[in-house]
C-alpha cells in the first residue's frame, strides 16, 4: 500500500460541537447545521416542520488509473494497489418536526449554531402553513432571514408527490389484526390521480389529477384540533400523544353505544354486526353510567373513534364522488398510530364497499415543509433521486420510542433526511414488468422464523464488520473508537427493528445491508472490506488461467453445462459468509474444485438449465447484462468465464457492478482494475 493510501483524513480528531443536539445510542438531531444552504418551514396551529439543505463530506476509494484518467489517457491501467480516499460532497436534505410552542426555543438554536454560516447571509426562508403569518415577525427577529409565504395546499400536493416518487415504501395498506400488519407498496412511476386528506387541526381534502391539476374538493372541521381540544376537555392528557397512548388503553364500549346495545345482536335485515358503533358517547347519559365505570382512557378511545370514522367516510364518499380509487392521509394528525389508522381504513372499507383504498405516509408529517422547500431549491429535484438515510431518520410509531430532544431543553423532535444520488435512478427497462418487479424474496416483514434468523445472524456478525472496518484503516487513530460506535449504533438499530421491523419500510435483507452501508458511511469507512476483496481477487486469479484450460478441455455442451456450475459456485462460496471466513483464518487449503462440489444436485428451485442448453444451440445473443455480485471466485472464476463464452459466441456483453461499495461485493472501479490485469488473449 502506498503513501496516498494511508493519507486518511480523520474527522474524529475534529473537536466535538458542543452545541449539537443528539440522542443517546442512537441518532442526532439538526445536524449539520453549519452548513445549512437554504431553510423552509411550516408551522401548523400544533407541530412545526424544519427544513434545510445541507452539504455532507463523504469519502469514496479511488485508484489509480481510475475513469477519470483513464478518460485522459486510454492506455493507463487501473491499479488496486495504488488507492486513495477522495473526499466527496453530497447533498442532504433535513427535516425536524416539533410542537409549535417550542418554536422560541428551537429557532434560537438554530440561530446560535448559524452564526457562522455564510450559506446563509442575505437569503429568505420560504414559509408554510398557518404560523408562517402569525410568527413572520419572529422568525425574521430570531434568523435574520427574510419570509417567503407559500401556499399550504400547493406546499403539501408537491411534498407529496415527492415522497411518492422518491422513498422506497413510503406508502403502506394498514391491517392491525394482519399479516403483514403493514403492506408497503411499490413504487409508482404513475401516481396520478389520488386524493390527499391532509388532517391537521381541521381537515381539507384534495383531488390530484397531475402536477398541476389540483383541486381542493372538500374538507371537515373536525380533525385534529378537534381530537386535541376536545381530550383536553375530557382527560388530564398535558400532549397529543399522550392523548394516543390514553386512547390505545382504552374500551369504547364503556361509552359508545352499540347496534347489539339496541337491537339485542345483529341488525340482520340491514345488515348491521352488533360491533358496530350506533352512537357515539351514547353511553355517557347519567342514566345508563354506573359511578367510576368510564375511564379518561374509555373516553380517550372513544373521541378517537368519533374523529376517525368521520374522516374516514367524509373521504370515501369524496373518493367515490369523483371515482378515485386512492386516497393518502397526511398532515400528522395520525401520528402513524395503530388505532387510528386501523379505524380510517375500516371506515373507507365500510363506506366504499372495498372500492376504495385508503394509503398512508410514513413521512406524512414532512409534506408542506418538504413542498415549502422545494419551491426554493437551489437544486433540480427532478435531476436527481433522493434516498432516506436510515443513520438519521425517525421510524414510524416514533411515540413508543423514547423521544429525541433537543440538548439541555424538554423540547422533543422528530426527523428525516435524505441524501441525493448522483443520478436518477429508475427502473431497469430490461424487465418484463418493471412496475411490479420485487427484487427481494423474503419479506421480512411477515416471516417471523426468517425476521429471527436474519436479524440474529447480521447481530452475529456486526463484529466481524467492525474488525473489517478497523483494518481497512490501520494509521487511523481513532478507527477503533469509530468502529466501536459504529457497532452500538447498528446493534440499538437491530434491537429496534425486532421490535417494530416495520419501522423503515419493508424489512429486508437489503434493506439490513443498506442500513449497515449507512452506518459505515457515516463513520467514515468507506469501504471496510477493501484489503480483504484484494486478497480474494488476487487469490482467484491465479487460478484463473488454469481454470479457463479445464473448461476448454471439455466438449461443448459439458463447458457450457459447467460454466453454469461455476457461476453457482462462486456464489455459493462468498469469501464474506462465516463458514468460509473460518476456513479462510484457519489456513485450510482451499481449491475451487471445493466450491464446485458444494453446488447441490440438480433439480434446482429454480431450474432452466436444460431450457438454456438448447437456447446454446441457436444463434448467439445479441446482448448479454451480467450482473456481477462477490469479490473474489465468483466473480474470476464464475462470472468472467462465463463473460467469455458468450464473447466467443459473438454476443456484446455488458457487466453491471455497484458504483459504491457493499460488503465485499466487486464495485465498477475494482471490476476495471480485475480486467485490466486479464491478459487479451484469454477472453477469446
Amino acid at each position: 500500500m502506498d503513501e496516498k493510501a494511508t493519507n486518511n483524513l480523520d474527522p474524529m480528531e475534529e473537536k466535538e460541537n458542543p452545541n449539537s443536539i443528539k440522542l443517546p445510542e442512537t441518532i442526532e438531531v439538526f445536524r449539520n447545521l453549519k452548513n445549512a444552504k437554504r431553510f423552509a418551514i411550516d408551522i401548523g396551529g400544533s407541530l412545526t416542520k424544519i427544513a434545510y439543505y445541507s452539504t455532507v463530506s463523504h469519502r469514496r476509494v479511488t485508484y489509480e488509473g481510475d475513469s477519470s484518467d483513464r478518460d485522459k489517457d486510454p492506455s493507463k491501467h487501473a491499479s488496486q494497489e495504488n488507492f486513495s480516499y477522495e473526499s466527496k460532497e453530497n447533498a442532504r436534505l433535513h427535516f425536524v418536526k416539533f410542537e409549535t410552542k417550542y418554536i422560541d426555543h428551537c429557532l434560537d438554536f438554530i440561530a446560535a449554531n448559524l452564526i457562522n454560516s455564510d450559506g446563509m447571509e442575505g437569503k429568505s426562508i420560504k414559509a408554510t402553513g398557518g404560523g408562517a403569518y402569525k410568527y413572520a415577525s419572529l422568525i425574521q427577529d430570531k434568523l435574520g432571514l427574510s419570509v417567503d409565504k407559500e401556499d399550504e395546499m400547493e406546499c403539501l400536493i408537491q411534498g407529496c408527490n415527492f415522497l411518492l416518487r422518491n422513498i422506497s415504501d413510503e406508502a403502506f395498506v394498514y391491517n392491525r389484526h394482519g399479516n403483514p400488519e403493514y403492506d408497503f407498496q411499490l413504487a409508482d412511476p404513475n401516481i396520478f390521480p389520488y386524493l390527499l386528506v391532509n388532517i391537521g387541526s381541521g381537515v381539507s381534502i384534495m383531488k390530484v389529477e397531475s402536477e398541476s391539476r389540483v383541486e381542493r374538493i372538500g374538507g371537515t372541521a373536525t380533525g385534529g384540533g378537534t381530537f386535541w381540544g376536545l381530550g383536553s376537555l375530557l382527560t388530564k392528557a398535558k400532549g397529543f400523544d399522550e392523548l394516543l397512548e390514553l386512547a390505545e388503553r382504552g374500551d369504547h364500549r364503556h361509552v359508545d353505544m352499540l347496534v347489539r346495545d339496541i337491537y339485542g345482536g345483529d341488525y340482520k335485515c340491514l345488515g348491521l354486526s352488533g360491533d358496530l358503533i350506533a352512537s357515539s358517547f351514547g353511553k355517557v347519559c347519567k342514566q345508563d353510567t354506573d359511578e367510576g365505570q368510564i375511564s379518561e382512557a374509555d373516553l380517550a378511545r372513544s373521541l378517537l373513534f368519533v374523529i376517525s370514522n368521520d374522516i374516514g367516510q367524509v373521504a370515501s364518499l369524496y373518493a367515490m364522488m369523483h371515482k378515485v380509487k386512492k386516497v393518502y392521509f397526511g398532515g400528522y394528525f395520525l401520528r402513524n398510530h395503530p388505532l387510528s389508522m386501523h379505524t380510517i381504513s375500516f371506515s373507507i372499507k365500510y363506506w366504499s364497499k372495498g372500492a376504495v383504498q385508503s394509503l398512508f405516509l410514513r413521512h406524512e408529517g414532512y409534506l408542506g415543509a418538504i413542498g415549502a422547500f422545494l419551491r426554493g431549491a437551489e437544486c433540480d429535484s427532478d435531476k436527481y433521486s433522493w434516498l432516506e438515510n436510515y443513520v438519521g431518520s425517525s421510524g414510524l410509531q416514533r411515540q413508543r420510542q423514547p423521544s429525541i430532544f433537543i440538548e439541555d431543553s424538554n423540547v422533543p423532535v422528530d426527523q428525516l433526511e435524505l441524501d441525493c444520488w448522483k443520478s436518477l435512478l429508475t427502473f431497469c427497462p430490461l424487465l418484463r414488468d418493471p412496475e411490479t418487479y420485487v427484487p427481494d424474496v423474503v419479506d421480512l416483514n411477515a416471516d417471523l422464523e426468517a425476521r429471527e434468523y436474519w436479524l440474529n445472524c447480521f447481530e452475529e456478525s456486526v463484529n466481524k464488520f467492525a474488525e473489517r472496518a478497523i483494518a481497512s484503516q490501520p494509521d487511523s487513530s481513532t478507527s477503533k473508537e469509530r468502529a466501536r460506535l459504529f457497532k452500538e449504533k447498528y446493534i440499538s438499530r437491530l434491537h429496534h427493528l425486532k421490535q417494530q421491523p416495520f419501522a423503515y419500510g419493508n424489512l429486508t435483507v437489503r434493506s439490513l445491508l443498506d442500513t449497515i452501508e449507512h452506518y459505515l458511511k457515516e463513520f467514515d469507512f468507506p469501504d471496510p472490506y477493501l484489503e480483504q476483496k484484494q486478497k480474494e481477487n488476487e487469490t482467484a486469479l491465479t487460478w484463473f488461467e488454469s481454470r479457463l484450460r479445464e473448461l476448454d478441455s471439455l466438449s461443448e455442451l459439458q463447458r457450457r453445462e459447467e460454466l453454469i456450475y461455476s457461476v453457482l459456485a462462486g456464489n455459493i462460496f462468498d469469501w464474506g459468509a462465516k463458514e468460509v471466513a473460518a476456513i479462510l483464518e484457519n489456513d485450510q487449503p482451499f481449491q475451487f474444485s471445493h466450491a464446485r462440489d458444494k453446488v447441490p444436485d440438480r433439480p434446482w428451485l429454480m431450474d432452466d438449465l436444460d431450457s438454456w442448453l438448447e437456447r446454446l444451440k441457436g444463434p448467439p445473443h445479441e446482448r448479454a447484462a451480467i450482473f456481477v455480485d462477490n469479490s473474489g471466485i465468483d466473480v474470476v472464476l464464475g462470472m468472467l468465464p462465463f463473460a467469455r463464452e458468450l464473447l466467443r459466441r459473438g454476443t456484446k456483453v455488458i457487466l453491471c457492478a455497484n458504483s459504491a461499495p457493499a460488503l465485499n461485493d466487486v464495485t465498477h472501479s475494482e471490476l476495471i482494475v480485475l480486467l485490466d490485469k486479464l491478459p487479451p488473449c484469454v477472453l477469446f
